[in-house]
C-alpha cells in the first residue's frame, strides 16, 4: 500500500513557496525582529555564516518575550513552539510531510472529540436574516448593506441530528485514516477566515452536489466523490467561484478577500 495520501498538498506547497518571495536579508544582522530573523533562518543556505550569530540571538529574544509576556498573550504558545524547534534543528522550517501530518492529526483529534461528545464541538454564532454585510459599492466609495440571504439555510445545515452528526463524523475519520489510492471518495476541508458564516457549494457532474456550512473563523470538512467540481460561495457578500479537480484530500481557505 502506498503511504497515506498527503493532506492538503496544494495549499501547503503554495505557502512554503510564498515564504521565499521578495525577501531582502542584506541588513538582517541589524534586525531586532523575531519574525524577520526566523524567516531568514528558514530561507538562508545551510552554510550561511550569519546563522551562527542569528540563531542564538533569536532564541534569546524568544525566551525574553515569553518571560515578559502577559499570561493571556496568545503569541506565547507560538514562541514556545518555535523555540522548541530551534533547540532541535537549524530553523523552524517544517517539512512538507510534517505540515501535512500536523493538519491531519489536528483533524483526527477534533473529530474523535466530537464522536466522544456525540455532538459538534464547534462554537459559533448562528446566522439570522437581520444580519448584513457592509461592502463598498462599485461606483462610489459609499457602503451598501447586503442582507444575509443564506441565514436560514446555514442554520439548518449546522443543526444536524445526533445520528446524522455521528454518521458524518465516522465517515470523515474513516477518510482521514484511508490509505487506499483506489478509493472513490476523499475529504475536503474548508477553512473560513472571514467574519461571516458561509455555505460552500460543490457542484459536480450530473446531480452530484454538496453543501457545507462553515462558521466564521472556523473550519469544516466533508467527504465527496472524486471528480471535477465548481466551488461557489458568498463570503461576506462577495462571490467566490473556482473550478477544482478533486483526486486527493484538499484544503481550501476562504477569507474576506475571497481568496
Amino acid at each position: 500500500m502506498k503511504k497515506l495520501v498527503l493532506l492538503f498538498s496544494t495549499i501547503l506547497f503554495f505557502n512554503i513557496s510564498a515564504q521565499k518571495k521578495d525577501k531582502d536579508y542584506s541588513n538582517i544582522l541589524k534586525s531586532k525582529n523575531i519574525y524577520e530573523i526566523n524567516a531568514f533562518l528558514r530561507d538562508a543556505h545551510p552554510d550561511d555564516p550569519r546563522r551562527s550569530v542569528l540563531k542564538p540571538r533569536v532564541m534569546e529574544m524568544m525566551k525574553e518575550y515569553i518571560k515578559t509576556a502577559h499570561p493571556a498573550d496568545q503569541k506565547v504558545k507560538q514562541m514556545q513552539e518555535m523555540l522548541a524547534l530551534l533547540k532541535r534543528r537549524p530553523s523552524t522550517k517544517i517539512s512538507f510531510d510534517e505540515m501535512n501530518a500536523i493538519i491531519k492529526q489536528k483533524q483526527i483529534a477534533k473529530y474523535k472529540a466530537e464522536l466522544a461528545a456525540k455532538q459538534s464541538t464547534v462554537q459559533y454564532t448562528p446566522s439570522n436574516t437581520q444580519n448584513v454585510f457592509v461592502a463598498n459599492t462599485a461606483a462610489t466609495s459609499n457602503v451598501a448593506a447586503i442582507p444575509d440571504a443564506e441565514a436560514e439555510e446555514f442554520n439548518m445545515l449546522m443543526s444536524v441530528s445526533p445520528v446524522e452528526h455521528k454518521n458524518k463524523t465516522v465517515k470523515i475519520l474513516n477518510s482521514l485514516f484511508d490509505n487506499d489510492p483506489n478509493s472513490k471518495e476523499c475529504i475536503v476541508l474548508i477553512e473560513n477566515k472571514s467574519d461571516c458564516n458561509i455555505i460552500v457549494r460543490m457542484e459536480g457532474v450530473g446531480n452530484t452536489k454538496y453543501r457545507l456550512a462553515v462558521p466564521a473563523h472556523n473550519d469544516n470538512s466533508i467527504v465527496v466523490e472524486k471528480g471535477d467540481y465548481l466551488f461557489t460561495s458568498l463570503v461576506c457578500g462577495a462571490q467566490y467561484a473556482s473550478q477544482k479537480t478533486i483526486q486527493k484530500p484538499l484544503m481550501v481557505a476562504l477569507g474576506s478577500s475571497g481568496k
